[in-house]
């Protein structure tokens, strides 16, 4: 592997060359008029400067050749590139109106006498026999000593921002340098949990990769005390700390150059608030049994908050090992990445609790601490002590997640050939807690609605517990053990959690039925990436700012990574893509990687010498963004197979001559079922063709929909699968049947097909039983009639909503509200009544008022089955008296996942009142955490008398709320989508564009504010498309 510390600054991003607007403008100090910033300079005479603006915060000009560090002199054509680059951006930007260029004051226009055209056609001719002298001779700066040597290895200095206290910051870039790599971070804390401050002490070992003069690393929101610099055996001094706020950095310069190899120690002394947000090290706090509040401090420090905790070098691959100690009050415990190795107490009654040095080299986004009164649940698995840590309340909620979590240790360290390398593991349930879970190693912190549940909840409820520990113990291999090397492949992380979860419990748990979740969760990362704001799963090096990197957080790196892995294991020759992952985790354990080392090792495991390289196929998947569209066309016994992008929006398309190296695998009705009936075609080209019999009736494409394409029949070609399904619906598996329903939608929202013929194809389902082509049937058709709700179109509305219930009405009506074993039986009945009860089906609320009855008369003792909670709560919440009772329960209750349903039903009340309390109280963290405000919102989009409100919530309240989740951030991502989704007019498309447009830097350039646009428009043109349809055939 490519040593990522080889190359000392990363490129300049181009969003810096671009928007000269782009945060907050550094000061730029003319360095020819003022060498006393850099006293080693010598003075410069003004003749000798020449001025090259490299970006809106660079500028270059040349010095003498001995006056740059080493690690600058590769930047030198470079920053000429961007010097041009920004001088050529807009021709309306004359020079003479550069902000770094002394403006001569005004004078008024006079007409120039005849001795002074004279002596202006003289210094033309003087100037331009000068400069084609200069052309014939080589290129050379020159000063008063002439021309020394060429201008191409004449170093160019780099102009500085300003440090918070005036001084030039010895740095110009997000990126850190890399000539210093860190080796051991001894962290002293000690929060305290009233004050709600912490203080603390970082004692950082690191070897200096490159001869430098400055120590640059991360620190935000922290106070400084005090910082100490020793090299090798030396004294230890005092240096001065500098700070750059806006890129979140503090460097230490020094007058002589830092030689390569040498040792070094920084120790830095600081004090800081506990942070009020969800990142970094922050409070948190609950009520126990006895309604007491108790404060607890966490940390999330994924993707770069560690820096909010402690100075650092917060970049993945400047990994390290640390040594931790916590000071606290004896009521607390403390938790860390690796066990405790001894408590001492100190002189003012505090415990100081050490921790065992890491025994593995971690990213410091990974580090993680908790001080709590928490209760545990533990287990020895192999030479790891796995334990479940929650408030005391919930002990009892913890064992599902002890015997997951044990079961699947075992799975993995088997699956993989490597052992989990530490010898404890905790799963940690946190009551505030922002994402999911986080995977930090050793010490792994869930949501509690992530990682707790009852004995006797359902099935459909323990599904979720163990498809989120499943993610994060994946992590543990694929982005702890073997990290990505910077953010913009966060999908070598993410993509690979996310597809061991599903393979996992596909293979430990087959009862919890996983393969149609995934199958759901595919179809949604196909939504997003057919449009044109999507971006490739390993994105350019361009991913940099903090709002960038968040981004990279969402369903294309997560689900469409994860389907990538799903095909390319679905094609591999049996054993391949195991032999090759596990190729990988030993070359690359306890380093950073890059896409290509992942399908180098895939590739040097095949088995089969014709074989196309893994490489060469999965770079046209992993290096563009979208997906493939595949037409096929028949006549006869040839197939002619053609691909395109499948682009929703042709607007501004960047990508109409993409290719894919396509495994398509298809079926026919002489064999259609059986995984053995399955054959496949590589589609390299435009198009190719392939042969099959002619007495072969239809072909079905993708089999199982293991691959990320969609596929268009032709009219001739979806009569025959209608028919075919028509004759008989298990003709084709479960999965091919959802297939087909999910790309007869898709290629209806793309023009390729009439409603007409979508709602042919659904003629089928009156007949179907099956839970993935059902759901996925459902969820479309929902799709649409809200669309057309929230469009007022009351007529379609009510056309819609029969059209449904007659589909579907007799199996609603035949669902039983009892409990059921079957977690895909639940999903369907789930799915069913919902659907029933939120389009008023007198049979389906009689039964909820009846069972919700029945539950608050027994105190709560009768039970309500947990996959019918949700619809339970939501028909008991429309009336007022419902909506008190459920919101007493909410307060009181400590079943999590009761607790979230019941949050959902009280958000999808109809009551204005209701709405606007609801929304105020969750912006506000009360009675509901501020964590659940995303999922309050979306509820409450969901439904026609609170969309509009929430639009104006979120715009009104946009300054509140982005102090509570980061700009870019997943939250902020679901919260843009939830309440523009289902816009589909001109005004709201105009109304959305200008209120993003106005926030600037506090929003206006994320990728989901394009992506919502995009939706907006995308609506406008299916509802011109298919109004028409809609009324003749519905």
């Amino acid at each position: 592997m490519e040593d990522p510390f080889d190359s000392e600054r990363a490129s300049l991003p181009r969003h810096m060359i671009e928007n000269s607007m782009f945060e907050e403008e550094p000061d730029v100090v003319d360095l020819a008029k003022d060498s006393t910033a850099f006293p080693e300079f010598p003075a410069l005479d003004p003749d000798e400067v020449v001025y090259e603006p490299r970006s809106s915060r660079l500028l270059v000009r040349g010095l003498g050749e001995n006056d740059l560090d080493d690690e600058e002199e590769d930047y030198e054509s470079s920053a000429r590139l961007l010097g041009m680059s920004f001088m050529n951006r807009s021709s309306a930007r004359s020079p003479s109106a550069s902000p770094y260029i002394r403006q001569a004051p005004p004078r008024s226009c006079s007409r120039p006498s005849a001795r002074m055209l004279v002596v202006g056609v003289f210094i033309l001719v003087l100037v331009t026999s000068m400069a084609m002298v200069l052309y014939f001779l080589p290129g050379c700066t020159f000063t008063k000593a002439g021309c020394p040597k060429a201008n191409s290895s004449t170093p160019m200095e780099l102009v500085y921002p300003n440090s918070t206290n005036g001084e030039l910051f010895p740095w110009n870039e997000l990126r850190l340098p890399a000539s210093v790599r860190p080796v051991n971070y001894d962290l002293s804390l000690t929060p305290n949990l009233t004050s709600m401050t912490f203080t603390g002490r970082t004692i950082i070992n690191m070897i200096i990769q490159h001869d430098t003069k400055r120590i640059v690393l991360h620190s935000s929101e922290l106070n400084i005390i005090k910082a100490t610099f020793q090299v090798g055996e030396g004294k230890s001094v005092e240096v001065k700390v500098l700070e750059y706020k806006p890129w979140q950095q503090i460097a230490v310069s020094f007058p002589e150059d830092l030689k390569a190899g040498q040792v070094c120690v920084l120790t830095l002394d600081y004090a800081a608030n506990l942070s009020h947000t969800y990142d970094g090290l922050y409070n948190s706090s609950y009520n126990d049994k006895t309604g007491a509040k108790r404060v607890l401090a966490a940390t999330q420090f994924e993707p770069q908050a560690a820096r909010k905790a402690f100075p650092c070098f917060d970049e993945p691959a400047f990994k390290a090992t640390f040594l931790v100690r916590i000071t606290r009050e004896p009521e607390y415990i403390t938790l860390s990445n690796m066990p405790k190795a001894k408590t001492t107490t100190l002189p003012s009654g505090l415990l100081e609790d050490e921790f065992e040095q890491t025994s593995v080299n971690m990213s410091t986004y990974l580090v993680a601490f908790i001080v709590a009164n928490f209760t545990s649940v533990t287990r020895n698995v192999s030479k790891t002590l796995v334990s479940v840590y929650s408030v005391p309340e919930k002990k009892e909620h913890t064992h599902y997640a002890l015997d997951t979590a044990s079961r699947l240790l075992q799975f993995y360290n088997t699956l993989f050939e490597i052992d989990y390398p530490l010898r404890k593991l905790d799963l940690v349930a946190i009551p505030d807690f922002l994402a999911g879970a986080m995977e930090n190693w050793g010490l792994i912190t869930f949501r509690e609605t992530s990682l707790l549940v009852r004995n006797q909840s359902s099935s459909l409820d323990k599904q979720l517990i163990a498809n989120v520990v499943a993610h994060e113990l994946a992590h543990q291999w694929f982005g702890n053990l073997v990290t990505m090397r910077w953010w913009n492949d966060l999908w070598l992380n993410e993509g690979f959690a996310t597809y061991w979860q599903y393979t996992s419990l596909m293979t430990e748990f087959p009862q919890l039925y996983l393969d149609n979740v995934f199958l759901e969760e595919r179809f949604k990362a196909m939504a997003k990436d057919s449009l044109n704001s999507s971006h490739p799963v390993s994105v350019s090096a361009q991913v940099t700012t903090p709002e960038q990197v968040s981004e990279m957080f969402d369903s294309i790196t997560y689900e469409k990574g994860a389907s990538l892995l799903l095909m390319l294991s679905s094609t591999l020759p049996d054993g391949q893509f195991r032999k090759g992952l596990i190729n990988y985790l030993n070359k690359y354990n306890g380093s950073n990687t890059v896409t290509d080392d992942l399908w180098n090792s895939i590739t040097q495991a095949q088995v089969l010498p014709q074989q196309e390289s893994v490489s060469d196929m999965m770079r046209t998947w992993t290096l563009q963004k979208g997906f493939p569209l595949v037409t096929v066309s028949r006549k006869g016994g040839e197939v002619t197979l053609t691909q395109e992008p499948f682009l929703l929006s042709a607007d501004n398309a960047t990508y109409t001559s993409s290719l894919w190296h396509i495994p398509v695998t298809y079926v026919n009705d002489s064999c259609s079922s059986a995984p053995s009936c399955r054959q496949m075609f590589t589609l390299r080209n435009k198009t190719a063709t392939l042969k099959v019999s002619e007495s072969v009736k239809w072909l079905k494409l993708n089999y199982m929909n293991t691959g990320f394409y969609i596929v268009h029949y032709g009219d001739e070609g979806w009569a025959a699968l209608i028919d075919a399904l028509k004759t008989d619906v298990n003709t084709l598996t479960p999965h091919d049947r959802a297939s087909l329903i999910h790309n007869i939608f898709s290629l209806s929202r793309l023009g390729h097909v009439s409603f007409r013929q979508v709602l042919s194809l659904l003629d089928y389902t009156t007949n179907e039983t099956e839970t993935a082509p059902l759901t996925e049937a459902l969820s479309q058709l929902s799709s649409v009639y809200r669309l057309l709700d929230k469009r007022q179109e009351l007529g379609l509305v009510a056309r819609m909503k029969a059209y449904i219930l007659g589909h579907f009405g007799p199996l609603m009506d035949s669902q039983d509200w009892g409990e059921q074993e079957s977690v895909s039986s639940q999903e369907l009945r789930s799915a069913l009544l919902e659907m029933a009860c939120s389009l008023g089906r007198q049979n389906c609320t009689e039964q909820a008022t009846a069972l919700y009855e029945q539950w608050t008369n027994s105190n709560q003792t009768n039970r309500i089955p947990g996959d019918l909670q949700r619809v339970v709560f939501s028909v008991a919440a429309l009336s007022d008296a419902g909506w008190l009772s459920l919101l007493d329960t909410y307060r009181h209750t400590i079943d999590d996942s009761e607790k979230r349903k019941i949050l959902q039903a009280l958000a999808s009340t109809q009551d204005p009142r209701h709405i606007v309390w609801i929304l105020s109280e969750g912006l506000e963290g009360g009675i509901i955490h501020t964590q659940e405000l995303p999922l309050v919102i979306s509820t409450v989009s969901d439904r026609f008398a609170g969309h509009l409100f929430v639009w104006d919530f979120v715009k009104e309240s946009w300054d509140r709320i982005i102090e509570k989740f980061p700009v870019g951030s997943y939250p902020i991502q679901s919260i843009i989508k939830s309440t523009t989704s289902q816009f589909s007019t001109q005004t709201h498309l105009e109304e959305v564009q200008g209120f993003f447009s106005r926030l600037k830097e506090r929003g206006s350039q994320m990728c989901s504010v394009q992506e919502a646009l995009e939706t907006i428009r995308l609506n406008q043109h299916w509802m011109d498309r298919n109004l028409a349809t809609l009324r003749q055939w519905l």
